[in-house]
């Protein structure tokens, strides 16, 4: 790995403007309605059934648009109940607005937390990176070479459901397909190439201060179709998510 190689997260501007065109260019969002709208309802039919109040802690947040359909899907269900919303996300334009612990080193033990805390029918939702992704093969086969950070984990719902299975919680997921357009990225000169560049690999310049056989191998890489599929001329990278559900 070149010396000149650095994590994005080393940049929050860049953090920042990589994953608004990684949000333009994927169906994550959409990904995510179709959750919100065809499984959500049916999760919190009973959380605030004999409740004055309830609470939500978001973690990750970004900017806000999935943890305003969470709350909106919570207060159509429950009109008459206060609801106590707090948001968390790691971004420097965002931590501005909203203060909190982010990444953690002991994610077992944060799960074995934050499920102590659960009342009554609360639930815990973690959105993540489903195993099944180019994520989880894009990690396992190049993190070692990528910049390493220690505040980033690479985790996928495959390393979360086996943490869940040993410490013996109860949970259900939900796996969606998603895709990332990353056709732009096999363009020289490319702006957009250059973001996406940075956000797939975590990379802050990727194109810039890669070494050319890694980015050589890369580009070889993630147009297989163990990463990404070919449709109508692009290339979409797969970015299924996987929503797990922990109950108390």
């Amino acid at each position: 790995m070149a010396s000149s190689m650095r994590s994005l997260f080393s940049d929050h501007g860049r953090y920042v403007e990589s994953f608004r065109r990684f949000l333009s260019h994927s169906t994550e969002h959409q990904c995510m309605q179709e959750f919100m709208d065809k499984k959500l309802p049916g999760i919190i039919a009973r959380i605030g059934d004999t409740k004055s109040e309830i609470k939500i802690l978001s973690i990750g947040g970004g900017a806000g648009e999935i943890d305003l359909q969470i709350v909106s899907k919570v207060q159509a269900q429950y009109p008459r109940v206060c609801i106590n919303n707090e948001v968390v996300e790691p971004s420097a334009e965002q931590i501005a607005k909203y203060k909190m612990l982010y990444y953690v080193k002991d994610i077992p033990a944060t799960l074995k937390f934050f499920h102590s805390l659960l009342g009554t029918n609360a639930k815990i939702l973690i959105i993540v990176v489903s195993g099944s992704s180019g994520w989880d093969k894009l990690w396992k086969k190049y993190g070692s070479r990528l910049p390493q950070d220690d505040l980033c984990l690479y985790v996928t719902s495959d390393d979360l459901t086996q943490m869940l299975d040993n410490l013996g919680l109860k949970y259900e997921c939900y796996d969606l397909l998603s895709t990332l357009d990353i056709s732009d990225c096999f363009t020289d000169g490319n702006e957009t190439a250059d973001l996406l560049w940075d956000f797939l690999t975590e990379t802050c310049n990727f194109n810039a201060t890669a070494p050319p056989d890694l980015k050589a191998e890369l580009v070889k890489d993630l147009q297989e179709p163990e990463f990404s599929t070919k449709k109508e001329g692009k290339v979409l990278f797969n970015n299924n998510l996987s929503f797990i559900v922990i109950g108390a």
